[in-house]
Formats: C-alpha cells, structure tokens, sequence
C-alpha cells in the first residue's frame, strides 16, 4: 500500500501525562498553572496559525503517559512554539512530554475505505479561555497504533489492505488517519489513529494486524483510547 506524504503540513505527535510532582501541589496551586497554561497555549494558537488540536486519553495508562495529541500547524515555526510553551514552568515543570514531528499521509486515500463521512468534530461556542470541565468521549473507541514496516510486503500488503478495507466498512469505521515520523525512530516510523463505534471493530482491526502473515512484515503496538473532550479542544483552532 502506497501512501503519499503531505509535505505541506507539519503535524506534532505527543504523548503526555502528569509527573508525581503535579499531584502534590495543592488545589490552588493547580488552577493556577492551568489558567496560566491555557492563557500561554492559547496564544500560541492564534500566532502561530493552529489548524487542529485533538486529544485522545488512554483507556490503560502507559506509566506516565496518559493521553495523545494531535497538533497541526501550517509550518515547523508554529510546532516549535508549541512544544516549547507547553513546556514551560510553571505547568510544564509537572509534565511528561514526547514529541514527535510527522507529515500527515493519504488523507483523502484513507478517507476512502470508510463507509460515510469522516466523524467531523463540531467546536464548542464558548471561549476556550474558560476552562470547562473535561471529559472522556465515550461514544466511540479509538485504536492508537504505532508500527514500523520492515520491507516491502507485495502479495500479502494487498491482502492487508483488502481485509483492513472490509473492516473498516463492515464494523462503520468513523474515522482513520496515518502519519509519517520525519525523523523515524527504532520502534516505529508510523501512526496509525483508527476510530470505531464499539470494542468489535477496534478489536477486529487489531486482530487483523496482528496475524501471522503482517506480523512477518512489520513491528505493531496498539492502545485503546477514547476522544478527550474534544468540542473543547477544537474550538481552539477558531482563533
């Protein structure tokens, strides 16, 4: 399967959680850095142009790693700002970050295997300087996966395609996205962000990767996850 690299976006990868350190600030202290977060990210945004911001939240937390963003700006100046905000102190002195630089791929290609529309994310009205209380969207399951291909599969990559093509119409896949590492790393060169409406279809598509035949091919790790409030976050790309 061949997958075209947009080069004319610049998508930030991140995995984030809370050091132990946050937790034994008190209530007070934690408003505090948050408004003083938000009001920081926020302006980010709006100068450096933020296309889209969405999060995801684990199901089973990976140590300190608790949720997944998806960050897009229009250049590498707009994603270099980000990470660099969201890791001052006084917030980001509590913070795990992993970040990773990715050029987005085979986005109308991919939009293509589903059975409608992409789920389209509607923004909230309010300002997104009033934090909200947030929440895990539960109205559908999100399989996160990270791989990396060994070689080129012939035969079996068209059959991979195929039955992941036939799971994506058959169990009413929402909506499927992949991202390209600019800078691969040993444990994965490719995300993978697979959404469905219930457990059957995330588990089917995993099953499907994991069989004997891809797993002779490419590396795979997958994670659960569910859409973190996500009118909130894609209100912030409005300003």
């Amino acid at each position: 399967m061949s997958l075209r690299v947009d080069r004319d976006r610049v998508v930030v990868l991140a995995k984030t959680g809370r050091q132990a350190s946050w937790h034994r600030l008190t209530e007070d202290q934690r408003r505090s850095a948050e408004r003083e977060h938000v009001d920081l990210m926020l302006s980010v945004a709006a100068r450096h142009r933020l296309r889209r911001l969405e999060g995801f939240r684990l199901i089973g937390p990976q140590g300190r790693w608790e949720r997944f963003w998806v960050i897009e700006f229009p250049d590498l100046a707009g994603a270099e700002a980000w990470i660099e905000a969201e890791m001052a102190p006084p917030y980001g002195a509590h913070g795990f970050y992993e970040y990773h630089l990715t050029r987005p791929m085979a986005r109308e290609l991919l939009a293509g295997w589903l059975p409608g529309p992409p789920r389209a994310i509607e923004p909230q009205a309010a300002d997104p300087a009033a934090i909200p209380a947030l929440a895990a969207d539960r109205s559908s399951l999100v399989v996160l996966q990270f791989s990396r291909t060994a070689a080129a599969a012939g035969h079996a990559d068209a059959e991979r395609t195929d039955d992941l093509q036939r799971i994506a119409r058959e169990h009413e896949m929402l909506s499927l996205e992949c991202y390209q590492l600019i800078d691969p790393i040993p444990d994965w060169h490719r995300a993978w962000i697979c959404e469905f409406p219930d457990v059957s279809g995330a588990e089917a598509w995993i099953d499907a990767e994991a069989s004997p035949a891809r797993a002779a091919h490419a590396e795979r790790t997958s994670y659960l996850a569910r859409r973190w409030a996500p009118a909130y976050f894609a209100s912030w790309c409005r300003l």
